[in-house]
């Protein structure tokens, strides 16, 4: 289970902390503030308009005050503010387009996108949200003393980092499968890559590679976890990042936040091909038949490569991104980067002669096909805060001088 390094710039104050990294986690997007109650103003209640305001402010104010990283306050926020927004996507109340929302990305601090659609509104905060709770899931994998020779992780945390990582996959599914959809052609062509359905699919497959990773590291530490359940494992992890490759490969774009998600995925897909196929050697050189022997040595050699490759390919993806570097493996990697060399070295002395005897039976055996066992947590919007009971709305006539005005204190000169 590899790892990597990326530098969080938290506060204003240009300090930079460079964190240990688990889960790859897209650039974080947030609100640019701005007055919603000029546009809203006449059309729905005082007091909402300014709770809505107020909230999608706060939301922004948190984000630049702590680049992110206040991830408890700003989840809860957010989810207060979905149930607010939803009312500016139902279609009785006609303000879907009226609003005009702006987003920005807060790592290279570009304002990316300004789009006048409630739809795009809920899927930026949607898009927030998961990518919040990808950064709670790494966080639950760092370990507290913050070694660089030595990485411990609890079980415990381990868990949690994989209910983390199903819920952030939920999110990112409901995006791409429902929210997208309600936004015209137009809008869809324009927004950034990583908001688009096959990068949003790509992240959702690979967070339950991870989470499936993870499982295989505690099948590691576990005397009761057999062979099997430990090559299903590698082998249901290997499919879920082909998928995750798969779909990014759709998205047609070269640029930096592709490349990188790209690289990583080629490492990490490398790196669980490598495990499949140690643990079917494993299995395979339990059977009697001379063939069984040669098929297993067959896959250690090719695990040991494609571990080589794996290291390169991690070396690539640190080198394209000049703020990460490598760490120590951790988890089923650390114990597969001792144990695929060895067994490979051992086996091949072992069965060396048969190898020879038999060298029409040299051919790479092919992994099992399993059936997938993580799925994305179902995802179901909050319900619709009472406040948008307009049967109760009582809103005062305003004049068109009064609703384009600034606010009630402006003065003419």
């Amino acid at each position: 289970m590899g790892c990597t390094y990326s530098v969080y710039a938290i506060g204003k104050k240009n300090k930079k902390i460079i964190p240990e990294v688990s889960v790859l986690v897209p650039s974080l997007r947030v609100p640019v503030q701005s007055d919603m109650q000029r546009t809203l103003r006449g059309l729905i209640p005082k007091d909402l308009a300014d709770r809505i305001t107020s909230l999608r402010n706060q939301i922004v104010l948190v984000a630049e005050d702590t680049d992110g990283s206040a991830i408890s306050e700003l989840t809860k926020a957010l989810e207060e503010y979905l149930s607010l927004l939803l009312g500016l996507t139902k279609k009785e109340f006609g303000l879907q387009e009226l609003v005009e929302f702006r987003w920005r990305n807060l790592e290279d601090g570009k304002q990316e996108i300004c789009v006048a659609n409630s739809w795009f509104e809920l899927l930026s905060v949607l898009r927030m949200m998961a990518t919040l709770t990808l950064m709670e899931a790494n966080l639950k994998l760092i370990p507290k003393n913050g070694s660089l020779s030595e990485r411990v992780v609890s079980a415990d945390c381990m868990r949690d980092a994989v209910d983390l990582l199903l819920k952030a996959a939920g999110y990112f599914n409901f995006c791409a499968s429902d929210v997208l959809l309600r936004l015209p052609a137009e809008i869809k062509n324009k927004l950034p890559s990583d908001m688009l359905e096959s990068f949003l699919e790509a992240v959702s497959h690979q967070a339950l590679a991870l989470g499936t990773e993870i499982q295989l590291g505690l099948a590691v530490q576990s005397q009761n976890a057999t062979l099997s359940v430990k090559r299903r494992l590698a082998c249901e992890q290997l499919s879920f990042f082909a998928q995750a490759h798969c779909c990014l490969s759709e998205v047609n774009d070269n640029g930096a936040t592709v490349k990188k998600q790209s690289l990583f995925l080629k490492w990490k897909y490398l790196e669980a091909k490598a495990a499949a196929y140690y643990y079917h050697g494993l299995i395979n050189d339990k059977g009697t038949e001379p063939s069984s022997h040669v098929n297993a040595v067959c896959c250690f050699l090719a695990a040991e490569e494609l571990l080589t490759e794996s290291k390169k390919a991690c070396l690539t993806f640190c080198l394209a991104e000049p703020i990460t570097r490598a760490s120590p493996p951790w988890g089923a990697m650390k114990h597969l980067h001792k144990k695929i060399p060895e067994t490979a070295a051992k086996k091949s002395q072992m069965y060396g002669c048969l190898l020879d005897q038999e060298k029409s039976l040299q051919i790479l055996p092919d992994l099992p096909e399993f059936q997938l066992s993580l799925k994305p947590d179902d995802y179901e919007l909050p319900e619709l805060d009472p406040a948008w009971d307009c049967g109760k709305w009582e809103i005062p006539g305003l004049t068109l001088k009064e609703h384009l005005s600034d606010g009630p204190d402006e003065t003419e000169t």
